[in-house]
């Protein structure tokens, strides 16, 4: 068996294993990662030879730093790293280069419309009708986007966001509100078999589905990387952040809006939990939160764009793609019997 971590921002660890009556035998790791001296690398072979095959994460982890003599030096990678791989070995997870990806740029839709695709193209990969996918969204209108569990009294002022014409809608996904105007932020969405993330934790696969973005920003000159759990920063401030659904027909949704150019100050008229934040660090002015990917660039936001497509497609091959007919019109279906609805978006009241 065979399994293979790249560690975000590190160094890639490979783990080829058997299993034998319950237990891994014959545990070899490699990579292109640093370790000294030298003859840690058999220690930790033995550490992991004999475990159950059932052991946890955490488990691995622990026999690996057991193992390694005193003053070891593990660089680009990590012992976490290592029970990672066997994890994913022992899962049979796919990689990236295992897929026949899709690049999708789309037209802009109404807010709610958004929500709905998310949902149809991560039910399309699931069920097998569409290869894995990266989208682009583009914005038709202003929207705040809440999480799955947020409560909508306590996110948003919804007089100013009357006020301001913004759409208030609601994502599968849980995690915090998402503040959009049209060419104001770039969103994303990953829809891929759960495979791909296989024997990871939910903490270890964002920055690993994240992975990707961090490189393209890097080679616009921004010292990005990845905050747990689900931030994409850099030393000046926040760039984006990223939230997950996994769906019980095996597909994962997995998406991310960063800031491009937001205007802070109305932000926080709109968001009450933006309020609070700016209160908690002492910050008067809302724009300091939000470090704009164009203010660290220069670029505009289509450049940007054409850079991280042109990341992800040099990274694992994709090829340029679009929504069907089918897709948008279940999508449309989604926003009638769901996303529209009262009963969706106060959920949570």
């Amino acid at each position: 068996m065979h399994g293979e971590y790249k560690v975000p921002g590190g160094k890639l660890v490979v783990v080829d294993l058997d299993q034998v009556d319950g237990r891994i035998a014959n545990f070899r790791l490699a990579g292109d990662f640093f370790l000294e001296p030298d003859d840690a690398l058999p220690l930790i072979n033995a550490a992991v030879e004999g475990l159950p095959v059932e052991s946890d994460a955490a488990t691995i982890a622990t026999a690996v730093k057991a193992a390694l003599p005193e003053g070891a030096q593990l660089l680009g990678f990590t012992p976490e790293a290592v029970a990672v791989a066997v994890r994913r070995s022992l899962a049979k997870a796919t990689g990236w280069r295992d897929y026949d990806w899709q690049v999708i740029h789309s037209k802009a839709v109404p807010p709610v419309e958004q929500m709905a695709l998310d949902e149809v193209l991560a039910v399309e990969v699931g069920e097998g009708r569409r290869q894995p996918t990266m989208r682009i969204w583009e914005w038709e209108s202003p929207a705040v986007v809440i999480g799955s569990f947020q409560s909508l009294k306590n996110e948003v002022d919804l007089e100013n966001a009357e006020k301001y014409g913004f759409d208030v809608v609601r994502r599968i996904s849980g995690g915090g509100a998402m503040f959009m105007e049209a060419g104001s932020v770039i969103t994303y969405s990953i829809y891929v078999p759960a495979a791909l993330v296989s024997g990871m934790t939910f903490a270890d696969s964002y920055a690993f589905l994240d992975e990707w973005v961090i490189i393209a920003l890097k080679s616009l000159g921004i010292d990005a990387h990845y905050a747990p759990l689900n931030d994409i920063t850099s030393p000046t401030g926040k760039i984006g952040g990223a939230a997950q659904k996994r769906l019980g027909n095996g597909a994962v949704v997995h998406h991310v809006t960063m800031s491009y150019d937001m205007d802070g100050e109305k932000m926080v008229q709109v968001l009450r939990i933006g309020r609070e934040k700016m209160s908690d660090k002492g910050t008067k002015s809302a724009a300091k939160r939000v470090d704009p990917l164009r203010s660290q660039t220069g670029l505009s936001r289509a450049d940007i764009i054409d850079k991280m497509i042109a990341t992800f497609t040099g990274l694992y091959g994709a090829t340029p793609g679009d929504i069907t007919d089918d897709e948008y019109a279940k999508a449309e279906e989604l926003v009638r019997t769901k996303f529209s609805t009262p009963e969706w978006i106060a959920r949570v009241p």
